[in-house]
């Protein structure tokens, strides 16, 4: 039976909606656009133009890899976060909608920042620090990881979003703390690997068995990275500057004890679609602080 691009659209999404994918329609378009080799946009121009019988194998495959757990954006190598095209591939976590969360607070911090200095630390993708230059024309971001492989992909999405010239890639260890090289900076954000260690394995199957443990294991708890970043990372916040961070339902109470002891101060929580504490911020006190 001879099938228009609407067809595979419609059947695709079924499929993925009875497996459980939360968002079947919006990735049955892009596993189906992927498969066409045009854009999604180009996808839905052409929805009711009829295919050859190369698309179908390769829609086919595409949808049956993704039903067997395999996420969207390592088959396709690409993903949106902000508004902004990415690379996406294995050896980095894929893009959040919380995750926006934090760039939501950075641009509220930079605000009246004049030539902010900006650190995405454990940058992965570069998502988070890309989508802040992006939209801070003035700022400098330094996109921070301990995988070369990540820097790689980060490096080329700078380049792919047009901020390469206000961005850089540096390799960095939260657990060994700032090189001196790295500077002071404006504000520091992070989305650390959080997942306590014994809750990897309960992680549904496309996240615990496609995605790069090194960006989900937290530790124990899940606070190792949280507390080598208060621990260390603190000293190299301008006065006056900003720490955002991401973390992990119930987290919140115990980033707050942290910050206690290196003497940051929270002043916001941003909370999820489902009302978790989600983004908190913390700010380094400054000259003109009262005592």
């Amino acid at each position: 039976m001879i099938r228009d691009y609407n067809e595979f659209y419609l059947d695709a999404r079924r499929r993925l909606k009875a497996a459980g994918v939360e968002a079947a329609g919006l990735e049955a378009r892009l596993l189906l656009a992927f498969a066409a080799d045009k854009s999604p946009e180009e996808f839905l121009r052409d929805i009711r133009m009829y295919p050859d019988e190369a698309f179908s194998r390769r829609a086919e495959d595409l949808v049956r890899r993704r039903l067997a757990g395999e996420p969207a954006a390592y088959l396709t190598g690409s993903w949106s976060f902000y508004g902004l095209d990415l690379e996406i591939n294995p050896n980095v976590l894929i893009p959040r909608a919380d995750s926006e969360l934090a760039v939501d607070a950075a641009l509220s911090c930079l605000a009246d920042a004049a030539e902010p200095r900006v650190l995405d630390l454990c940058t992965g993708s570069g998502c988070i620090g890309i989508a802040i230059a992006a939209r801070v024309p003035a700022c400098r971001v330094i996109l921070a990881d301990l995988d070369r492989r990540a820097l790689l992909l980060a490096k080329r999405n700078a380049m792919l979003n047009h901020v390469s010239g206000r961005v850089l890639c540096a390799e960095a260890d939260v657990h060994e703390g700032p090189s001196p090289r790295l500077g002071e900076f404006t504000l520091i954000v992070c989305n650390p690997p959080y997942i306590p260690t014994r809750e990897l394995e309960t992680l549904d199957p496309s996240v615990r068995d496609y995605e790069p443990r090194l960006a989900l294991d937290g530790g124990e708890d899940g606070l190792d990275f949280y507390r080598s970043i208060f621990a260390r990372w603190i000293r190299i916040i301008r006065p006056g500057g900003w720490l955002v961070l991401e973390c992990g339902e119930g987290q919140s109470m115990a980033l707050r004890r942290l910050s206690e002891e290196c003497g940051v101060i929270p002043t916001d929580t941003l909370l999820d679609g489902h009302g978790t504490e989600r983004t908190l911020v913390f700010r380094k006190p400054g000259p003109q602080d009262p005592d």
